[in-house]
């Protein structure tokens, strides 16, 4: 007991983050069976909240010791000036940590200012943590790789670590400011041709609208949905496709700001496919019901023939799958975020089966394949490689820097168009709107105009 007093506060915090993150998986097992759902509901939320509370926290008591308690300006300043600067800091740290609680609890036809603003600290957050971890990151090698030499003057450490901090800040204004802008703009609408072996020519210049990522929640709502649709029907799509990750939460939550897609104007149909969000909501068969309530048809392992109705012989295989984290999900994955999914089996049938999928559609048929995840993408193309273009998403190319970093190396495809051998292509859409933080740095949210064309 005496050792963990000895800990730094920073070494306790990511101990509790460690305990948390192992209580989830232990109540699974011993919890699940003996109480009722409502109660598992509370718990799951709770432990999922106080994790990344936690895991936040630790990176809190860095940002507050670099720009609060270690930083010099601060000291020479009068008390009114730094009594106002800490409280400006703890602000921005408690809106940063209460972005995820309005993900549960503040969710609406229209955002609330609250769930705007605490998802915008949040991004902010992250980016000063990424600056502040860096410039560290960078005078600790320099220190280790050119020491002073015996005798020489030492620079101020003191110094260093206020100019790094001002910077930081700066650059994590600079960046907020034009993330926000940039975020706020209507979707750019973007055309991309591809040559499909095999078209027909009845279908030669097909128009595939193709949308991805809106999260529908806290931060998106009605009116950013409503200027989509109508963006979406001045362009007189023949097929509007929709790659995942359409909302962030259930369907009682979402009925009136998913009222615009009931709109949408289109000759030969609408089609959705699963993201990863959607099974986090634990309502995706709700969702199905609803969507083909609005005239949307959920593509569930499944293809339907596209095709002009005069001309019914020459068709076009609309393949869709699920998204691959379903599987992981119903095999009791606790990695939910909203609504957490509460039981093993969560969705019985469900998962990526690309075979399921494309039965029924021969080599001699194009296939354009609708899969949320770009990794998704690559194994369907290695299962298939007559596969002619698959439409995918969720990286958001990125978002945010620099979560942008880590979505280029960790997916096979990033952004926009990918040609694979001879005869396959892959596209991948940078988003229609954001996943809550309502920023976008290096990208722009789009409205791909998919135009299929005949060799």
């Amino acid at each position: 007991m005496s050792s963990l007093r000895t800990l730094s506060v920073q070494t306790k915090v990511a101990l509790t983050t460690g305990l948390v993150f192992l209580s989830i998986p232990i109540s699974r097992t011993l919890v699940s069976d003996r109480v009722d759902l409502q109660v598992r509901a509370r718990l799951f939320r709770i432990q999922f909240l106080l994790f990344v509370n936690f895991f936040m926290l630790t990176g809190s008591l860095f940002i507050w010791k670099r720009i609060v308690s270690n930083f010099g300006a601060l000291r020479r300043a009068s008390p009114w000036a730094s009594r106002c600067w800490r409280a400006a800091v703890l602000l921005f740290l408690l809106l940063a940590h209460s972005s995820f609680l309005t993900l549960f609890y503040l969710v609406a036809e229209e955002p609330y200012l609250l769930g705007s603003l605490s998802y915008g600290c949040l991004g902010a957050y992250i980016i000063l943590a990424f600056f502040l971890l860096l410039f560290d990151g960078l005078a600790y090698c320099r220190r280790v790789v050119a020491p002073p030499a015996t005798g020489a003057e030492v620079p101020s450490a003191a110094g260093g670590s206020d100019r790094q901090a001002v910077i930081a800040l700066a650059l994590t204004a600079a960046l907020s400011a034009y993330g926000l802008l940039n975020a706020s703009l209507p979707p750019e609408v973007v055309r991309v041709e591809v040559t499909v072996d095999k078209l027909p020519r009845s279908l030669n210049h097909l128009q595939i609208v193709l949308l991805s990522d809106i999260h529908l929640g806290p931060t998106v709502g009605r009116s950013r949905l409503q200027l989509i649709v109508s963006m979406v029907n001045r362009l007189e799509a023949d097929v509007v496709a929709i790659t995942g990750d359409l909302v962030d939460s259930q369907v009682s939550q979402l009925l009136s700001a998913s009222e615009p897609l009931r709109h949408l104007k289109v000759r030969l149909g609408s089609y959705f496919v699963t993201g990863n969000h959607e099974y986090y909501t634990a309502d995706v068969d709700r969702w199905f019901t609803h969507l083909r309530s609005l005239s949307i048809q959920p593509l569930h392992n499944e293809h339907a023939r596209v095709a002009h109705p005069e001309q019914s012989s020459d068709w076009i295989c609309l393949a869709g799958v699920d998204d691959l984290e379903a599987r992981m999900l119903r095999w009791g994955t606790f990695a939910t975020v909203n609504q957490v999914c509460l039981t093993g089996y969560r969705y019985p049938g469900h998962g990526t089966d690309v075979q399921k999928a494309l039965a029924g559609c021969d080599t001699n048929t194009p296939i354009v394949l609708l899969a949320h995840q770009p990794h998704t993408a690559q194994r369907a193309l290695q299962e298939r490689p007559d596969i002619s273009l698959v439409l995918s998403g969720h990286t958001h190319a990125g978002q945010i820097f620099p979560l942008s970093i880590m979505a280029y190396l960790v997916n096979p495809f990033f952004c926009g168009l990918y040609r694979i051998g001879e005869s396959s292509a892959v596209y991948v859409s940078p988003g229609t709107a954001y996943a809550g933080i309502p920023m976008r740095i290096g990208s722009r949210a789009e409205i791909t105009q998919i135009v299929l064309k005949a060799p």
